[in-house]
């Protein structure tokens, strides 16, 4: 197992083939994917073909719970697309069993340290949909501060789609002076 990071209570780890099964697990909770995908099924062969290789491909982290070895879902920290090197877009995704016990912002708080602390970030960013408060929640505690509402044309209509994404970040400046 290649562990990338640690926590308290959380092993981040590259993603394996033998991931596919918690993937699609994941993937295919609607209220998990309900600001995502608006919660319709991810077909097996699109987690298997095209989801898990980009996840081994790098930039996303299994997050396994150290107590009971438990997949609870997953993290990234990586470049958005077009992107500079130095700015990487946070993300994650947990099963519902994991939400409100703090591991979004455990993690996150991990990977945000180590792209200032050893990635050389000049800024880390995350976005998700306006409607979408635990997520903002999560970003908040996390000490990244809003930064604009913005738009875009999403294949299929979800629910509070139409009140827009939400951007927030933190500079290197702010996270050095904390």
């Amino acid at each position: 197992m290649h562990i990338y990071l640690e926590t308290d209570r959380l092993i981040l780890r590259r993603f394996t083939e033998s991931d596919a099964d918690d993937l699609f697990a994941l993937h295919n909770d609607p209220e998990v994917m309900r600001y995502l995908n608006g919660g319709k099924p991810t077909p097996r062969d699109t987690i298997t073909g095209e989801t898990l290789p980009r996840f081994i491909a790098g930039g996303f982290f299994a997050a396994i719970e150290k107590s009971s070895g438990a997949f609870l879902g997953w993290f990234h920290l990586r470049p958005g697309r077009d992107g500079p090197a130095d700015e990487p877009e946070l993300g994650y995704r947990l099963h519902r069993p994991a939400w409100g016990k703090g591991y979004a912002t455990e993690g996150s708080l991990a990977l945000i340290g180590k792209a200032f602390g050893e990635m050389g970030a000049r800024r880390v960013y995350a976005r998700t949909m306006s409607v979408n408060a635990g997520s903002r929640r999560v970003m908040e505690k996390c000490g990244l501060r809003f930064v604009r509402t913005f738009f875009e044309d999403w294949p299929d209509l979800i629910d509070g789609s139409d009140q827009g994404e939400v951007e927030y970040e933190l500079l290197r400046s702010e996270w050095a002076a904390r």
